[in-house]
């Protein structure tokens, strides 16, 4: 009997992958690889946020620079930053050579497009005269600003959302698919339309609070009360002000942050972020941009809000771009944090996915799912800490050494973007929620001790107050100092009522 014959597979990167490996580039890892190989039916596999695509034979390209470049763009997508590296090696000369032998074929327009928009060079074609316009980024594909700029040259339709100084750019993943059918901001009309308006501006008053308190926690800051209702008046301003312009948000720096690290321009110093681990010894977890590449890089990101701004982007989309921009660039010496989140709260409520009178304590949100917050920090910063090199001395000064501007400048932010959108969703359907129903048991209880004993206001809050943060129940000591006028039956009943209405004590304990 003859033994069947396993044919080894053999592959060969493809795309990007392929170009990545000619010219010997160290890049952010892009989120798909192709390969092809001997086999006959195109196989996937993702781990990792990496998906793997091994597609047959026939899909070999060919062996040119422009080969692979028409691959990456139809099959892996669009990675402005993968393509700025790619250029900057690939020769000048075969590169012209390919878009002379197709200009009108619209990925070679595209790519034209892009690498005159990367290397700030002009090819040596002439313009398109005729023919139909063709987008840079498919619509469906990605989020695009709409309507896009006619580029008459390349005869193409530039929908990016942003330009060659900062150029996020967001996939539409099925996850972002399914969000967008859900409807948030309607989701959340539909659960405080059964509430009454005293009661939503009650809620709205503790939210606010709530998302201060909040965005100071997840970076180990009690502010002061100063500071803290500052924070509170600058998100009730959210929806009328536009702070993403160079003076507004130093403006919104100094309003925030400890007087004496108040910021007059963006910082000319290097920052990164770290922890000592042992002895003269400190672990950099990231590392921002170097100062002589910021200006032109915040200047980018104001004019991609701005582009973003007057389109029909959906908000989330724009809210991620600016919001996680803003933060990998860390361009104030303190406060990024808090501005980042900030932003969030600002283009959500001008751009009117928040319903008129509230917000969505989205920072609430990433400190109770505070390990998918970091995910979605480190999605970005973990890769790009593999490719910056830096010096850092006895005195804790960290120096650059290489040229990283292009790994901030062209950031996917597709991972970012499905955060924010679940850290909305959580807001709506929990903060939103608990704060309602808190509202209602708290009125319900107070009712029942004002049947039992008629007592001031002020002195039933208290009594609730206390019992919430005893379990239920009121304390010796502080029956025997705030009210010893009470019976013991009178007491047991209105610790009953406010168990009883209470339903999730677990809830009622996490009030002040």
């Amino acid at each position: 009997m003859n033994k069947p014959v396993f044919q080894e597979r053999k592959t060969r990167p493809v795309g990007y992958s392929a170009l990545i490996h000619r010219f010997k580039l160290d890049v952010v890892p892009h989120w798909r690889r192709s390969y092809v190989t001997n086999e006959s039916l195109p196989k996937t596999h993702t781990m990792d946020g990496v998906t793997e695509v091994f597609y047959p034979a026939k899909y070999w390209p060919g062996e040119t620079l422009g080969d692979h470049l028409e691959f990456a763009l139809k099959y892996d997508g669009t990675n402005l930053a993968l393509l700025a590296a790619i250029f900057q090696s690939a020769p000048k000369s075969e590169f012209e050579s390919y878009i002379a032998s197709k200009p009108r074929g619209k990925y070679a327009r595209r790519l034209w497009f892009f690498y005159e928009m990367l290397t700030e060079t002009q090819l040596d074609l002439h313009d398109l005269q005729t023919g139909g316009y063709v987008d840079l980024l498919e619509p469906d594909e990605y989020y695009t600003v709409s309507p896009p700029e006619q580029v008459r040259r390349q005869r193409v339709n530039d929908n990016l959302p942003g330009n060659r100084q900062f150029c996020p750019t967001v996939r539409r993943t099925e996850t972002l698919k399914k969000f967008e059918g859900v409807n948030l901001t309607e989701r959340c009309r539909e659960i405080v339309a059964a509430y009454s308006p005293q009661l939503l501006k009650r809620a709205m008053g503790y939210l606010y609070t709530k998302e201060t308190r909040s965005s100071f926690a997840i970076e180990n800051i009690e502010p002061n009360s100063t500071r803290a209702e500052r924070f509170v008046a600058l998100l009730h301003a959210a929806k009328s002000d536009d702070y993403c312009e160079k003076s507004r948000l130093l403006e919104l720096q100094n309003r925030i942050v400890d007087p004496r690290f108040q910021c007059s321009d963006y910082r000319n110093t290097q920052n990164y972020v770290g922890e000592m681990i042992s002895w003269q010894r400190e672990k950099i977890h990231y590392v921002g941009p170097k100062p002589d590449d910021l200006s032109e890089l915040m200047e980018g990101l104001i004019a991609s809000h701005q582009r973003m701004n007057q389109s029909d982007i959906h908000a989330v989309a724009h809210a991620a771009m600016v919001s996680y921009g803003f933060v990998f660039l860390h361009p104030l010496e303190d406060g990024n944090g808090r501005i980042h989140r900030f932003l969030i709260h600002n283009i959500l409520a001008r751009r009117n996915f928040t319903p008129s009178g509230m917000i969505f304590p989205v920072s609430a949100s990433m400190l109770r799912n505070r390990d998918d917050y970091d995910a979605s920090l480190e999605a970005f910063s973990r890769p790009i800490m593999e490719l910056v090199e830096y010096r850092l001395d006895d005195e804790g000064r960290l120096t650059v050494q290489n040229d990283t501007a292009c790994w901030y400048r062209y950031i996917d932010l597709t991972v970012q973007t499905e955060m924010l959108f679940r850290f909305i969703e959580q807001t709506i359907e929990t903060e939103l929620v608990d704060e309602l129903t808190f509202l209602v048991s708290y009125d319900q209880a107070k009712k029942a001790i004002q049947e039992i004993v008629d007592m001031p206001d002020r002195k039933i809050d208290l009594f609730i107050r206390l019992c919430l943060q005893n379990n239920g129940r009121l304390s010796k000591s502080k029956r025997g100092s705030l009210f010893d006028f009470l019976s013991d039956a009178e007491i047991a009943r209105m610790e009953e009522a406010i168990r009883f209405v209470a339903g999730n004590e677990d809830h009622f304990q996490l009030k002040p």
